[in-house]
């Protein structure tokens, strides 16, 4: 590819769980509006718009034709992309190559979902083939309860290690103001929620969230002009493993996989000689929609050693003042308008490395960050971003 590719413009809504004096153009507008005054930019100086969500969440269908004076794509090249859970890191990246491949410039990207207008869960259900799968099926909840019923059976962690994922994402949460949940929970509420489907309670599992995510994205010779903070995209990697972290009707300890995690992660620290990532990068935005993803990915991910990452939470090392921050946005667990919950990761990454994320700010000095995507069947994207080129 041709360009390299950074990040010069960050706006995000406020997220929650009804937005009912809004329609979905004006929210999106909120934060397209925030991205381009975030730049110093108007739409006049943007070539290329990719939006994305889950279509049949909301009923639509090709809501970017819809949407297009809200976006301001009318005139304009643009792509309209829906990958499940990772359109919002999908959206990301086909933006990314837009520009990479010197088609364009200056690219808007637009991540949102507006869950008050439909019901997401009785849509994933009717995903499954009738006969065998949908009985097993309950929405997304069903495959996380096996992915971590699987990782604690493998690694032995307890289940209050959960309890530290919630409570200190809780606490992150409650310093960003466009978190959805941003209520304080400590360990001892967490583990007296509700159990929704083991070894998850309600306080485990990821809320149903609304709101919209833009960026602008610039060419290296766009982004020297637009601003002294790029943040730039130095790598990124998608894997499709269809795998839940284990085989698909077992729990077996000793079966070892590949996920999309381990592909996506082997990649990226690979390609940019990243042997010991707890050093070389200081800060993870991670899609993490159920509490146990966090320390069961740090490992899938090569972040640290098979069976680490549950000691690492209950060290104190993934907080946001630890010594390897993850999420501190709140995360998933805290805020998921699905359609954007991808965008956001790789927006509060960057803020991260601009030093611009105000109270959820982490203590470390951040050179480096990942930012992940997951969803669909069990798909991964996942972004190495820099404050150099170096």
């Amino acid at each position: 590819m041709s360009q390299r590719v950074a990040i010069v413009g960050i706006g995000m809504t406020r997220h929650s769980s009804r937005r009912p004096y809004h329609n979905d153009g004006e929210m999106i507008n909120e934060a397209v509006s925030q991205a381009l005054a975030d730049a110093d930019l108007s739409m006049n100086d943007i070539e290329n718009v990719v939006i994305g969500n889950m279509d049949l969440f909301e009923g639509h269908v090709l809501n970017d034709a819809v949407l297009a004076d809200y976006t301001g794509a009318v005139g304009r090249s643009g792509m309209k992309m829906n990958t499940g859970g990772t359109v919002g890191t999908t959206n990301v990246i086909s933006g990314w190559y837009n520009i990479a491949s010197g088609m364009c410039d200056t690219t808007l990207i637009i991540g949102w979902e507006k869950h008050d207008e439909g019901n997401a869960t009785s849509c994933m259900i009717t995903l499954w083939e009738p006969a065998l799968g949908r009985p097993f099926e309950v929405g997304a909840i069903s495959g996380l309860s096996r992915i971590s019923n699987y990782y604690m059976t493998r690694s032995g962690c307890p289940l209050e290690v959960g309890a530290i994922v919630r409570a200190q994402a809780s606490e992150n949460a409650a310093r960003n103001p466009n978190a959805h949940l941003r209520d304080r929970y400590t360990v001892e509420d967490v583990m007296a929620a509700r159990m929704v489907l083991y070894p998850l309670n309600l306080l485990m599992i990821c809320p149903t969230s609304l709101g919209a995510c833009a960026m602008v994205l610039a060419s290296e010779k766009a982004a020297k002009k637009i601003t002294d903070k790029p943040v730039w995209i130095k790598d990124h990697a998608t894997a499709h493993q269809v795998t839940r972290g284990a085989a698909e009707l077992t729990t077996d300890p000793k079966k070892v996989v590949d996920t999309s995690m381990t592909v996506t992660g082997r990649k990226v620290f690979t390609r940019n000689h990243i042997t010991k990532p707890m050093e070389e990068i200081q800060v993870m935005e991670m899609y993490d929609p159920c509490a146990f993803c966090q320390p069961a990915w740090l490992e899938e991910f090569g972040i640290c050693e098979p069976g680490q990452g549950w000691r690492l939470i209950e060290n104190g090392v993934t907080a946001r003042d630890g010594a390897f921050p993850v999420s501190p946005s709140g995360g998933v667990l805290c805020t998921n308008a699905i359609g954007d919950s991808g965008t956001v990761r790789v927006a509060e990454a960057a803020l991260q490395l601009r030093g611009a994320a105000g109270e959820h700010q982490v203590t470390r000095k951040v050179k480096n960050a990942l930012a992940s995507g997951y969803g669909g069947f069990y798909y991964t994207d996942l972004f190495l971003l820099s404050n150099s080129l170096d």
